[in-house]
């Protein structure tokens, strides 16, 4: 393997310094029971912060709406016993010299693929539809959209006020905000609506503003954002980088300090007709239009991508050569490693210390507790 020490340089944005480039990526891990984080959430944050990772990021977190969640072990970051347990989390993780962010997330009209739970509110979504053709949950009012996007302002704020480092805003993976994004599921005619990606940015970019007049101009916003869908994988906000930048630019310009530009393997090329099989990944792309830092992501280390782990499938380490040569040629900032990290805590310290050959691949038995 190449020498690492790109992944361990310093990394500084307004008040965010990170001792090194590696994140952990967000990872849905539905164990907080009633919502409410606690010591084993708090200790498994721990564990990654001791373990040498310069920045966590936490599994998706959910804002104050009735049906902002799909599951009911999902933690909230609304209410005074949630967000107790959450200062727990942040206070464990400074004190083993890390550095968090939440990730602030409302699931939309999309369905749990892991449990039957509904919750008792009426789902919501831009235009009533979870998919394309496809129906579920009521489409939202402008009084809804108001109040979600207070609840956006209100939980950066708290996060802020807790003494989290940053946050990030889920933008990505067919819920609700992606769901404005998608044409297959933002039918609307009014402003939140449009034929154009530019157009359909409307609502998110409401929701940057909002966290942006709440949080200061200093506290660093990231977003999350992806093509694809869980929905329909072959699916694409951006076909040209024209359309990316009318996408994401407005984003950049309401206040994202960082894109966390999610794939499902970091190599594969956004625009190949372009650039070539070797050509900048949709982080690359990104940072190229904007000017915005970027965080890429997608099997980093690992042998299969997310969708075998959904399937039950363990995967085998590989080399990080390629990420090497991306980070060297500045095509993005941050890398986000999520699988290896639930398996093995000392991922990073690992790869610091040149300990490759003690790596663990992914194990999905991991994936049954917080370990």
């Amino acid at each position: 393997m190449s020498n690492t020490d790109i992944l361990f340089q310093p990394f500084k944005l307004k008040s965010l310094e990170l001792s090194n480039r590696i994140v952990m990526a967000p990872m849905t891990r539905s164990s907080a029971p009633n919502g409410i984080p606690g010591a084993a959430n708090a200790e498994y944050y721990r564990k990654r912060a001791q373990g040498g990772v310069g920045l966590i990021l936490s599994e998706g977190t959910v804002i104050n709406r009735p049906a902002s969640r799909n599951e009911p072990d999902i933690p909230l970051f609304y209410g005074a016993d949630a967000l107790a347990g959450w200062k727990g989390v942040i206070d464990a993780v400074h004190g083993a010299g890390g550095k968090m962010g939440p990730q602030l997330w409302h699931t939309g009209s999309v369905k749990s693929s892991q449990t039957e739970w509904v919750p008792d509110a009426p789902v919501e979504s831009p235009s009533g539809l979870v998919a394309p053709n496809d129906p579920r949950g009521n489409t939202m009012s402008d009084a809804d959209i108001a109040d979600t996007i207070s609840a956006f302002a209100q939980a950066a704020l708290d996060a802020k006020n807790a003494g989290f480092d940053t946050f990030e805003i889920h933008g990505a993976h067919g819920y609700l905000i992606d769901q404005f994004f998608w044409s297959g599921t933002n039918l609307r005619t009014d402003r939140f609506g449009g034929k154009t990606i530019g157009e359909r940015s409307t609502f998110a970019v409401e929701v940057v503003r909002a966290i942006r007049a709440a949080v200061g101009p200093d506290f660093p916003i990231i977003m999350r954002i992806s093509q694809f869908k869980q929905q329909d994988l072959t699916v694409r906000l951006a076909n040209t980088p024209d359309e990316m930048t009318a996408w994401l630019g407005p984003l950049v310009d309401a206040g994202v300090d960082i894109i966390h530009a999610s794939q499902r393997r970091f190599w594969e090329p956004e625009f190949p007709e372009l650039d070539g099989q070797k050509g900048l990944n949709c982080a690359g792309w990104a940072k190229k239009l904007t000017g915005a830092a970027t965080i890429s992501v997608g099997s980093v280390g690992l042998s299969g991508d997310i969708l075998t782990a959904f399937a039950g499938e363990g995967s085998r380490t590989t080399g990080l050569d390629e990420l090497l040569t991306r980070m060297e040629r500045n095509e993005f900032d941050l890398i986000a490693v999520g699988r290896a990290l639930i398996t093995d805590a000392q991922w990073a310290a690992k790869v610091r210390d040149n300990q490759t050959d003690a790596l663990l691949g992914f194990d999905p038995a991991t994936l049954g507790e917080l370990v």
